[in-house]
């Protein structure tokens, strides 16, 4: 049975990097996710009023607004826990990953990823 187009849930990818947003794409889509994208925090925070989609895909590192400065905007917008953010960045750190946790993510995954990585945090936080 196939999912009408309005019944899939929606995933905003937030990545200034073409190339991660349309990888991320392919791999959530195979996975039923209808994805938007936006390059920086600022445009996904207008994406988010626009239309709150079921699950967030965010960068740290961009242009504009950051991850973390959208995160928290998105969180004081929107309330603690919706919609569900995953970090997905190079930043490694255990400090970054703690502040992440601490503003609201609900998960966090270090680039480059591949298919299972992001299916397998997804299916942690209960979005696949």
């Amino acid at each position: 049975m196939k999912m009408s187009e309005d019944s899939k849930k929606t995933c905003l990818v937030v990545d200034d990097s073409r190339v991660v947003r349309k990888v991320a794409r392919r791999i959530l889509e195979v996975h039923g996710y209808n994805v938007e994208e936006a390059e920086d925090g600022s445009l996904a925070l207008d994406s988010c009023r626009d239309h709150l989609p079921d699950c967030v895909l965010l960068d740290w590192n961009m242009p504009v607004m950051n991850g973390l400065e959208f995160l928290e905007a998105l969180r004081v917008e929107f309330g603690p826990a919706n919609p569900p953010v995953v970090f997905c960045t190079t930043e490694n750190d255990s400090n970054f990953i703690e502040r992440a946790i601490a503003s609201g993510a609900q998960e966090y995954i270090m680039k480059p990823f591949n298919e299972e990585i992001l299916v397998g945090k997804f299916e942690q936080v209960g979005l696949l």
